[in-house]
């Protein structure tokens, strides 16, 4: 056993080296495993706003676009297609989109913020089948009205609103998705106006 003097000095210099270089190789193996649970490109490119220009969407024409995976419907009803949505409102199951999955923008006659643009995703609520829109045919499923959507899969009907009518196997109406008029010819699907 030595008697030299221990040097504090020292021994306190290569603790806190020691413990700073550990420090540093602990932050540089944490950040790539951290930044491994941020969510890909692709990933957050699925889930991204979709720009729609509807510049030449014309009156009674339906244009579809993909968002998250989903097709969503943007159809520039005519004024006639609008009048008929009156018309059978005894005949659906939740006129008012009183159901707790529709947004607060689908709360009116309309189901949108403009009435004559209508968006909703155009996938069936009973069993995720895609519905026809059916201009001008619709008759022949409702009566007295000449529009809307069929969904093949089961026989489930929905008007220009997307609203459900009753006795049909879909229990809710067409999903309205979060979106947003930037101008008067861009849609932005995805982003709800005034949440950032």
């Amino acid at each position: 056993m030595s008697n030299a003097p221990v040097d504090n000095g020292r021994r306190r210099f290569l603790t806190i080296a020691t413990s700073v270089v550990g420090g540093v190789g602990a932050a540089g193996a944490a950040v790539p495993f951290i930044a491994s649970w941020s969510p890909s490109e692709r990933a957050k490119s699925a889930g991204a706003p979709v720009e729609v220009d509807i510049s030449k969407l014309e009156p009674g024409q339906l244009i579809r676009v993909e968002w998250r995976g989903k097709p969503v419907w943007v159809v520039f009803r005519t004024p006639k297609m609008l009048e008929q949505m009156k018309v059978h409102e005894g005949q659906l199951r939740d006129p008012a989109s009183d159901e707790p999955q529709q947004l607060d923008s689908a709360k009116n006659p309309y189901r949108s913020k403009r009435p004559e643009i209508f968006v909703a995703v155009g996938i069936c609520t009973h069993l995720g089948c895609s519905p026809s829109f059916l201009q001008g045919g619709f008759g022949e499923k409702v009566e007295g009205t000449e529009d809307g959507f069929f969904c093949p899969c089961h026989g489930s009907k929905f008007d220009m609103a997307g609203r459900v009518f009753q006795s049909v196997p879909a229990p809710l109406n067409l999903e309205v998705p979060p979106y947003t008029f930037i101008d008067d010819t861009t849609i932005i699907i995805g982003e709800e106006e005034g949440v950032a």
